[in-house]
Protein backbone atom coordinates (compact mmCIF):
# COMPACT_ATOMS: atom_id res chain seq x y z
CA UNK A 1 0.00 0.00 0.00
CA UNK A 2 2.98 2.35 1.01
CA UNK A 3 4.60 2.07 -2.24
CA UNK A 4 1.64 2.19 -4.23
CA UNK A 5 0.85 5.73 -2.46
CA UNK A 6 4.88 6.51 -3.66
CA UNK A 7 4.45 5.75 -6.85
CA UNK A 8 1.37 8.29 -6.74
CA UNK A 9 2.89 10.39 -5.46
CA UNK A 10 5.79 10.60 -7.70
CA UNK A 11 3.58 9.94 -10.69
CA UNK A 12 2.37 13.84 -9.83
CA UNK A 13 5.75 15.20 -9.03
CA UNK A 14 7.46 13.70 -12.34
CA UNK A 15 7.41 15.37 -15.41
CA UNK A 16 5.80 12.90 -17.92
CA UNK A 17 9.19 12.82 -20.18
CA UNK A 18 11.55 12.05 -17.51
CA UNK A 19 14.89 11.40 -18.53
CA UNK A 20 16.04 8.67 -16.14
CA UNK A 21 14.44 5.61 -13.86
CA UNK A 22 14.25 6.17 -10.46
CA UNK A 23 15.10 4.02 -7.74
CA UNK A 24 13.60 3.29 -4.38
CA UNK A 25 14.26 1.26 -1.02
CA UNK A 26 12.76 0.97 3.00
CA UNK A 27 15.46 0.99 5.20
CA UNK A 28 15.56 -1.46 8.70
CA UNK A 29 13.97 2.21 10.10
CA UNK A 30 11.45 2.07 7.92
CA UNK A 31 12.40 5.27 5.99
CA UNK A 32 12.16 5.24 2.32
CA UNK A 33 14.76 6.06 -0.01
CA UNK A 34 14.17 7.20 -3.76
CA UNK A 35 16.82 8.67 -5.91
CA UNK A 36 17.49 9.15 -9.89
CA UNK A 37 20.80 7.74 -10.52
CA UNK A 38 21.08 3.89 -11.07
CA UNK A 39 21.95 2.60 -7.67
CA UNK A 40 25.03 -0.21 -6.79
CA UNK A 41 22.73 -1.26 -3.64
CA UNK A 42 20.82 -4.15 -4.64
CA UNK A 43 17.96 -3.20 -2.00
CA UNK A 44 16.67 -0.82 -4.52
CA UNK A 45 13.89 -1.33 -6.87
CA UNK A 46 12.99 0.37 -10.02
CA UNK A 47 9.70 2.78 -9.49
CA UNK A 48 10.47 4.03 -12.56
CA UNK A 49 11.88 2.87 -15.47
CA UNK A 50 14.54 4.78 -18.03
CA UNK A 51 12.74 5.69 -20.94
CA UNK A 52 14.40 4.54 -24.30
CA UNK A 53 16.83 7.81 -25.75
CA UNK A 54 14.22 8.51 -28.60
CA UNK A 55 11.76 8.39 -26.41
CA UNK A 56 13.23 11.25 -23.99
CA UNK A 57 13.65 13.59 -26.92
CA UNK A 58 11.75 16.00 -28.26
CA UNK A 59 12.98 15.76 -32.01
CA UNK A 60 12.60 18.32 -34.49
CA UNK A 61 12.21 17.72 -38.21
CA UNK A 62 14.50 15.55 -39.14
CA UNK A 63 15.41 17.68 -42.72
CA UNK A 64 15.79 20.97 -40.87
CA UNK A 65 19.69 20.58 -40.41
CA UNK A 66 20.41 18.93 -44.05
CA UNK A 67 22.41 22.58 -44.74
CA UNK A 68 24.56 22.78 -42.11
CA UNK A 69 24.86 18.62 -42.25
CA UNK A 70 26.03 19.18 -46.15
CA UNK A 71 28.11 22.20 -45.26
CA UNK A 72 30.14 20.12 -42.38
CA UNK A 73 30.38 16.91 -44.05
CA UNK A 74 31.84 18.54 -47.26
CA UNK A 75 34.41 19.97 -45.58
CA UNK A 76 35.44 17.32 -43.14
CA UNK A 77 35.37 15.07 -46.08
CA UNK A 78 32.19 13.05 -44.90
CA UNK A 79 29.44 11.42 -46.54
CA UNK A 80 26.30 14.01 -45.50
CA UNK A 81 24.40 10.60 -44.82
CA UNK A 82 26.34 9.39 -41.99
CA UNK A 83 26.67 12.99 -40.53
CA UNK A 84 22.54 12.64 -40.03
CA UNK A 85 22.34 9.68 -39.47
CA UNK A 86 24.27 10.15 -36.38
CA UNK A 87 22.99 13.22 -35.29
CA UNK A 88 19.07 11.75 -35.84
CA UNK A 89 20.78 8.40 -33.44
CA UNK A 90 22.17 10.89 -30.94
CA UNK A 91 19.56 13.27 -30.09
CA UNK A 92 16.61 13.21 -32.96
CA UNK A 93 17.30 16.75 -34.03
CA UNK A 94 16.83 18.26 -30.54
CA UNK A 95 19.74 20.87 -30.61
CA UNK A 96 19.00 21.35 -26.58
CA UNK A 97 19.42 17.28 -25.72
CA UNK A 98 21.17 16.66 -22.79
CA UNK A 99 22.19 13.37 -22.04
CA UNK A 100 22.48 11.86 -18.45
CA UNK A 101 26.40 11.57 -19.10
CA UNK A 102 26.28 14.89 -20.12
CA UNK A 103 26.62 14.68 -24.03
CA UNK A 104 25.22 17.50 -25.37
CA UNK A 105 23.32 19.26 -28.67
CA UNK A 106 22.09 18.07 -31.93
CA UNK A 107 25.40 15.68 -32.24
CA UNK A 108 25.61 14.91 -28.53
CA UNK A 109 29.27 15.87 -28.07
CA UNK A 110 31.19 15.27 -24.44
CA UNK A 111 32.57 18.49 -22.95
CA UNK A 112 36.07 16.81 -22.93
CA UNK A 113 35.41 16.19 -26.53
CA UNK A 114 33.85 19.60 -27.49
CA UNK A 115 37.37 20.80 -26.19
CA UNK A 116 39.21 18.54 -28.37
CA UNK A 117 37.05 20.00 -30.88
CA UNK A 118 36.99 23.34 -30.47
CA UNK A 119 33.17 23.53 -29.56
CA UNK A 120 32.26 26.78 -27.82
CA UNK A 121 28.46 27.04 -27.71
CA UNK A 122 27.36 23.15 -27.74
CA UNK A 123 23.61 24.26 -28.44
CA UNK A 124 24.29 25.94 -31.33
CA UNK A 125 23.20 23.93 -34.31
CA UNK A 126 25.65 25.35 -36.48
CA UNK A 127 29.12 24.89 -33.70
CA UNK A 128 27.61 21.83 -32.63
CA UNK A 129 27.04 20.06 -35.90
CA UNK A 130 30.65 21.13 -36.95
CA UNK A 131 32.16 19.48 -34.12
CA UNK A 132 30.39 16.40 -34.74
CA UNK A 133 31.66 15.92 -38.29
CA UNK A 134 35.24 16.94 -37.08
CA UNK A 135 35.06 14.55 -34.00
CA UNK A 136 33.65 11.68 -36.60
CA UNK A 137 36.78 12.64 -39.71
CA UNK A 138 38.97 12.35 -36.44
CA UNK A 139 37.45 9.20 -35.43
CA UNK A 140 37.81 8.13 -39.27
CA UNK A 141 41.15 8.93 -39.55
CA UNK A 142 41.94 6.96 -36.31
CA UNK A 143 40.46 3.41 -37.19
CA UNK A 144 41.36 3.92 -41.09
CA UNK A 145 37.76 4.34 -41.78
CA UNK A 146 36.18 1.07 -40.75
CA UNK A 147 32.33 2.61 -40.11
CA UNK A 148 31.79 -0.13 -37.12
CA UNK A 149 34.60 1.19 -35.16
CA UNK A 150 34.35 4.74 -35.61
CA UNK A 151 30.91 4.37 -34.32
CA UNK A 152 31.98 2.33 -31.68
CA UNK A 153 34.61 5.15 -30.74
CA UNK A 154 31.69 7.75 -31.34
CA UNK A 155 29.37 5.93 -28.45
CA UNK A 156 31.91 4.24 -26.08
CA UNK A 157 34.97 6.74 -26.90
CA UNK A 158 37.85 5.64 -28.77
CA UNK A 159 40.10 4.43 -25.29
CA UNK A 160 37.37 1.59 -25.50
CA UNK A 161 37.65 0.19 -28.84
CA UNK A 162 41.64 0.12 -28.77
CA UNK A 163 41.79 -1.62 -25.17
CA UNK A 164 39.05 -3.93 -27.06
CA UNK A 165 42.11 -4.97 -29.63
CA UNK A 166 40.36 -2.62 -32.41
CA UNK A 167 36.73 -4.17 -32.03
CA UNK A 168 33.29 -3.19 -31.09
CA UNK A 169 33.56 -2.83 -27.54
CA UNK A 170 31.30 -5.76 -25.46
CA UNK A 171 28.83 -2.82 -23.95
CA UNK A 172 25.01 -3.12 -25.33
CA UNK A 173 24.52 -0.11 -25.34
CA UNK A 174 27.74 0.38 -28.13
CA UNK A 175 26.33 -2.63 -29.79
CA UNK A 176 22.60 -1.60 -30.29
CA UNK A 177 24.12 2.19 -31.36
CA UNK A 178 26.48 0.64 -33.92
CA UNK A 179 23.35 -1.30 -35.38
CA UNK A 180 21.01 1.84 -34.63
CA UNK A 181 23.20 4.38 -37.03
CA UNK A 182 24.27 1.63 -40.08
CA UNK A 183 20.27 1.49 -40.18
CA UNK A 184 19.69 4.65 -40.70
CA UNK A 185 22.67 5.26 -42.46
CA UNK A 186 21.77 3.05 -45.31
CA UNK A 187 18.09 4.48 -45.09
CA UNK A 188 19.94 7.46 -45.87
CA UNK A 189 21.77 6.73 -48.56
CA UNK A 190 19.61 4.50 -50.41
CA UNK A 191 16.68 7.14 -50.17
CA UNK A 192 19.06 9.95 -51.93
Amino acid sequence: MFRTLCLSILGLLLPFTAFCGVYGYIDPEGVYHITNIRPANEKYHILVRDLPKLLQLKGGNANQYDDLINQHAQANGLDPALVKAVMLTESNSNPTAISRKGAQGLMQIMPDTGQIVELKNPFDPDENIRAGARYLKLLQEMFKGDIELVLAAYNAGPTRVIQHKMTVPPIGETINYVKQVKLRYDKLKNSQ
